[in-house]
């Protein structure tokens, strides 16, 4: 799995001009699941109590793009749309049980992310190498 925590004051996502999902303080997620990530890796399970804040949850499979050839990204890497969806979901829900307010952007759909970031704070986390 791979994700890209972004510190905001405020960030929302829209499908077709209609807000689906929005946050306060706190943390836009942007997730991509990655091919031969499982439900029960036990890799997903990190918490964002410590903030005291919101997340914003949006799917973004261009996070598993693979640049070091060509002129092109390729996304070979990226999870079967199936298991991505599962492992979003599982995601969302686990910072939900974990009692941080979470809402959701649309899996697989075009949408429109806006924030405006504190700080900027942007970390890049990747299971794949074990951080």
């Amino acid at each position: 799995m791979r994700a890209l925590l972004q510190r905001v004051t405020e960030a929302e996502v829209k499908v077709e001009g209609q807000k689906i999902g929005s946050t306060g303080a706190g943390l836009l997620i942007l997730i991509c699941a990655m091919a031969g990530d499982r439900l029960d890796a036990g890799k997903m399970n990190k918490s964002i109590m410590d903030i005291g804040g919101s997340a914003l949850v949006v799917s973004q499979f261009t996070l598993a793009a693979d640049t070091k050839r060509g002129n092109r990204p390729g996304f070979s890497t990226a999870a079967f749309p199936d298991e991505g969806r599962a492992l979003y979901e599982y995601f969302a829900d686990g910072l939900a049980q974990a009692g941080v307010p979470v809402e959701t952007g649309k899996f697989g759909a075009d949408m429109k992310v806006s924030l405006i970031n504190d700080g900027p704070v942007t970390i890049w986390l990747d299971t794949a190498e074990g951080k």
